[in-house]
């Protein structure tokens, strides 16, 4: 009986350089942010991309407030970065918007190449969807969707802003605000936003369509292409531009009655300029970031209202932030189920999976606690009016990028909160919850028992 031979290679013996070192999507997800982040963080730091020389705190907050789409400034985008330095914030903005997924799936197919597993299921993580065979016609579709319509936005602007600016200057102001709205990102070139235009029906009617066409989300669109029938549209399409129209149609009646007479926000402006102001200002809290009213001006019955829209957000897949409009839907079907005794969640005659419905919940309760406990640091850190920190915590988690003044009185501990809300928001509380909770299967079960709620 033979034990041993040379031939015989032992199992301990073979070779670890041929191993692969698994990292699960989240983790993928977040290295590519995190580079990006970093990449653009050493950009615009570069002598010619500023006019006077910033801090690297921020450089990498204007990066990370750029690749998150939030918006948020510790220093003036239109006076300390040069052109330079606001294209590559531009960039950062679409790449962040888009999703760096979106481009890496692009850019492979023109290169031939093919989308192996593992970057299937980052790509499913980044697009929120279950399905891989549609991942590379979503890719293409999301790409060829985002250029027509911020070609068509930037001629707009560029051709309405041309007797005002000159060619060249609204060229470039159209190709930034045009980014930047699409992506709902609220970068400006102004320090006062857009609020020269509060009145102007051309620069509102045309902002607030970008950025709604990009909150709404990539799916809904694909859905509205294919299926231009309501009866025929996805469950999630019908939800998502219902609770959109049912939302928005609420603020701006909410924002208009309480404004009405306020001196420094509606009341100086025409009937026609009220309605404009009160549309754009409920529209924009779903994590656009732009302003043609004073923020801190507003009443604090109507910055209850924005709070609340900006925890909201808008669409999944889409370059809106927030716990999505959908799960907002969720939670209070599933509330009104529980009410009525039902056994299940349903909608448009569909039950909603349990699963579907816990991680509504889920996302929620963290939503909440990391908005809480980012407000008690940031009243640890900063010496300002609650409700201005309340507004600043719940605006950077949203990827909002609306202030009532507080951003650029950061502390640097203040200004590191800020920055970890605005990566969290982005990628999703669940996404960053992935590394701290893995799955257990266990076939030992426990005897049930009853607690009292409420």
């Amino acid at each position: 009986m033979i034990l041993w031979h040379p031939s015989i290679t032992p199992i301990e013996r073979k070779p670890k350089a041929g191993k692969k070192l698994f990292a699960a999507p989240p983790l993928i997800l977040c290295g590519s942010f995190v580079v990006l982040i970093l990449l653009g963080s050493v950009l615009l730091k570069l002598p010619i991309a500023t006019y006077v020389p910033i801090s690297w705190l921020q450089s990498i907050f204007t990066a990370t407030s750029a690749v998150t789409v939030t918006g948020l400034v510790v220093v003036d985008t239109g006076t300390v970065f040069t052109p330079f330095g606001q294209i590559v914030i531009a960039i950062l903005i679409q790449c962040g918007g888009l999703g760096l997924m979106t481009f890496a799936i692009v850019t492979l197919i023109a290169l031939g190449g093919k989308i192996g597993f593992l970057q299937s299921t980052v790509a499913r993580e980044a697009f929120n969807q279950t399905d891989s065979s549609t991942l590379v016609s979503t890719a293409k579709s999301v790409i060829i969707f985002a250029l027509i319509v911020e070609c068509i936005g930037m001629l707009i602007l560029t051709l309405y802003w041309r007797n005002e600016l000159g060619w060249e200057k609204s060229l470039f102001h159209g190709f930034f605000y045009t980014i930047s709205a699409f992506n709902n990102a609220g970068f400006a070139l102004s320090a006062d936003s857009l609020m020269p235009y509060v009145d102007d029906v051309v620069v509102n009617i045309t902002i607030t369509s970008l950025f709604v066409i990009g909150g709404l989300g990539f799916s809904v669109w694909i859905d509205l292409n294919r299926n231009r029938k309501w009866a025929r549209l996805t469950v999630y399409s019908r939800m998502m531009i219902l609770g959109t129209i049912f939302i928005n149609a609420i603020a701006v009646i909410l924002i208009y009655l309480i404004e009405y007479d306020n001196p420094n926000t509606l009341a100086p402006l025409s009937e026609s300029g009220k309605w404009l102001a009160s549309w754009f200002q409920a529209l924009t809290p779903r994590t656009a970031g732009f302003n043609t009213l004073a923020i801190d001006q507003l009443e604090d019955a109507t910055t209850a209202v924005m709070l609340m829209l900006m925890f909201i957000g808008g669409g999944s897949m889409s370059t809106a932030s927030g716990i999505k409009v959908v799960t907002f839907m969720i939670l209070i079907l599933a509330t009104y189920s529980y009410f009525r005794r039902d056994e299940a969640v349903y909608v448009f005659k569909r039950e909603i999976p349990k699963e579907t419905v816990s991680k509504a919940f889920a996302l929620t309760i963290m939503s909440i606690g990391v908005s809480c406990l980012a407000i008690f640091s940031l009243l640890l850190s900063e010496k300002a009016p609650m409700l201005d920190i309340i507004f600043e915590a719940i605006s950077a988690l949203g990827t909002v990028g609306l202030s009532r003044g507080l951003t650029a009185n950061l502390s640097s501990a203040g200004e590191l909160i800020i920055i970890f809300l605005m990566f969290m928001g982005r990628l999703g509380p669940l996404t960053l919850a992935y590394f701290l909770a893995s799955p257990r299967t266990t076939k030992l079960r426990y005897p049930s028992t009853k607690l009292a709620i409420g």
